[in-house]
């Protein structure tokens, strides 16, 4: 799966913030990588949020987001080199101070890059790939791997005769199972899980209806 660096230009406003996150979500849904949707746009959200608190609302700014490695990259570029985030020791009476402390507790390492116009505040989350371009180690999706590389190599009509042949419920839950383990395949792969039953359905109804 091809994962390159995507970034977004936006002004530091409060009512933008809704929409990076849903951008960020719907990103990692195309990369299959929904399992860190979650923690992704919470250090979006707090990353955006830093800049209007420090920078000031309407600051021009950017989200970044690449792989590094194995590990989700996420970056926000804005112009002010003086406000620097930090990580504060907060209590339940901080009234704040806990931007970072979020992101820091979410995230597997974060910083800042400084250059002459601008800095770049930035965090990492690890993915559970085993390659950059790979899908997660999920167990449904190896079995759907191991099944779609049976089907590739083409399948044999099983015999009437066959002594093997599993018992009908036995064989309608393998049959489920399959099922099940091709959707989270689809969903790793950043396909609409719903869209591909849809068309499943309609396509299995065209060929009983043509039989």
């Amino acid at each position: 799966m091809s994962r390159k660096p995507w970034d977004l230009a936006f002004l530091a406003e409060p009512a933008e913030v809704a929409a990076l996150r849903c951008a960020m979500r719907l990103q990692l849904g195309m990369w299959g990588l929904h399992g860190i949707s979650d923690q992704a746009q919470l250090c979006v959200s707090e990353l955006v949020t830093n800049v209007i608190r420090h920078a000031g609302a309407g600051t021009p700014a950017r989200l970044a987001v690449s792989m590094s490695g194995t590990d989700l990259r996420i970056e926000v570029h804005d112009p002010d080199t003086r406000a620097l985030p930090t990580l504060l020791d907060v209590n339940a009476e901080s009234e704040g101070g806990r931007g970072m402390a979020l992101v820091d507790a979410v995230a597997d390492r974060w910083g800042v890059l400084l250059r002459p116009d601008q800095k770049i505040t930035w965090c990492e989350l690890s993915t559970g790939l085993t390659a950059p371009d790979g899908h997660v180690e999920d167990p449904g999706v190896l079995r759907a791997e191991a099944l779609l590389s049976l089907y590739a190599a083409g399948m044999r009509p099983r015999c009437a005769e066959d002594s093997g042949r599993l018992a009908a419920a036995v064989a309608e839950e393998v049959a489920t199972a399959a099922i099940t383990d091709f959707l989270h395949w689809l969903r790793a792969h950043g396909c609409d899980v719903d869209d591909a039953l849809d068309r499943a359905q309609t396509r299995f109804e065209a060929e009983a209806e043509a039989a």
